[in-house]
């Protein structure tokens, strides 16, 4: 499966939920997707997308925030870990889709291909700690603890074309829309 077809399935169970999206090709297919008003698409900031998702998390409690990372971002910030499990936001749902690979800057392998970041979230404390393919998504947004979700892809990039955007006017749709 790829990256595209990933975000797909993660739209399909997104309603009202904030939506953090990495930067690159996963905004670019996430707009190219389902664009709406809620959906913040990184542009540039590499490894932060979790980080915006956890303040977004801490500064409305009563919205559910959902991540759409990758695996190459997650290692570029991995103290984002232990910054979002120690503060558990039970509203935040982080989904690293795994595609072994930096997609976004020319399919690099990155060391995702020989970890299993399941583990290493569990590890760290997570107790929701899954891959997609054994979740409910609905079910993990509205967990009592933060969930910690990995979807494994192959590596590739789509044919999504540059977001018609630019970043302030993404900022401020995404800010009237909260």
């Amino acid at each position: 499966m790829a990256r595209y077809e990933a975000i797909e399935d993660i739209m399909e169970n997104i309603d009202e939920e904030l939506v953090i999206c990495n930067i690159g090709f996963p905004s670019r297919e996430l707009y190219e997707i389902d664009d709406r008003s809620k959906n913040f698409y990184m542009i540039g900031s590499m490894g932060l997308a979790s980080s915006i998702g956890l303040g977004l998390a801490l500064a409305r409690p009563n919205e559910d925030i959902v991540v759409i990372d990758g695996d190459g971002s997650l290692l570029m910030n991995m103290g984002s870990l232990v910054t979002v499990f120690a503060n558990n936001p039970s509203n935040l749902t982080w989904i690293v889709i795994d595609n072994g690979a930096y997609g976004s800057t020319g399919n690099q392998d990155t060391y995702a291909q020989v970890l299993d970041l399941t583990d290493i979230a569990r590890g760290v404390g997570f107790k929701n700690s899954f891959y997609f393919d054994n979740i409910d998504l609905k079910e993990c947004i509205r967990s009592e603890d933060a969930s910690f979700i990995v979807y494994r892809t192959e590596a590739g990039n789509s044919t999504a074309p540059i977001i018609d955007l630019d970043p302030i006017t993404i900022k401020e749709r995404f800010m009237k829309s909260i």
